[in-house]
């Protein structure tokens, strides 16, 4: 049957997915009360900048790698770009909802199909040799699920940027059919960086975005706030 994958790519990349996504921003929240984004135009410069110039070359790129890890079955590199994941997540907030999000994929995935790789991978996160980010469960799962590795991708582009254009229109506020144009506008650039995202070079993997971390931190003590990071 044709893209016998389909529904469970729909099923791992669910925005509606009981993890607690919704409760966070990821540092929008401090960009919105700086007044740096605050309209249509300058929320979807914000959702570029993020998935080109910080995603692509973070989560993006470990849920490239965490699949790859899995195809070959090697479990201890899987533990490692955990490992690699949670140095690189300097603010504590995304610290802690990549992990939070992680293991709350790993509980509904795991209660459908048990395989040895997830097994173990769980147990290092219970014996704290891994932390359990959202974006190495998800790799690791899209492959236990029989999904291409592009199609996975596009799918967790897709995931974020459905969050953030989210976020902007409760918070800036927008309009809905704002948020659904800005969506519209950047399916090509997903396209594209899916595409970045399987070339992108191994000591390019985790470069820093200084201004999204500082702004993450931030939040940390905005005098009001109505997501957890």
């Amino acid at each position: 049957m044709k893209n016998h994958y389909l529904s469970s790519l729909l099923h791992l990349s669910d925005s509606t997915l009981p993890i607690g996504g919704f409760s966070h921003s990821n540092g929008l929240e401090t960009y919105v009360q700086k007044s740096i984004v605050h309209n249509a135009a300058s929320a979807e410069s914000f959702v570029k900048s993020m998935l080109s110039h910080n995603i692509k070359y973070n989560d993006a790129a470990f849920v490239r790698l965490s699949y790859q890890a899995a195809a070959s079955g090697n479990v201890q590199e899987i533990i490692g770009l955990d490992q690699e994941c949670t140095a690189l997540k300097s603010p504590k907030e995304t610290r802690q909802a990549s992990t939070k999000l992680g293991v709350r994929l790993l509980k509904i995935f795991t209660r459908q199909k048990e395989h040895p790789l997830a097994q173990e991978y769980e147990r290092a996160i219970q014996e704290n040799e891994a932390a359990g980010h959202y974006c190495i469960a998800f790799g690791v799962y899209a492959f236990l699920m029989h999904i291409p590795v592009e199609d996975a991708l596009m799918a967790f582009y897709y995931n974020a940027t459905v969050g953030m254009v989210t976020n902007s229109v409760k918070l800036i506020p927008l309009g809905q059919l704002d948020g659904q144009d800005i969506i519209f506008r950047l399916h090509p650039l997903l396209q594209q960086l899916v595409q970045e995202t399987l070339d992108l070079e191994r000591d390019l993997v985790g470069i820093c975005n200084i201004g999204f971390d500082v702004h993450c931190m931030q939040h940390e003590h905005l005098y009001s706030r109505l997501y957890m990071s």
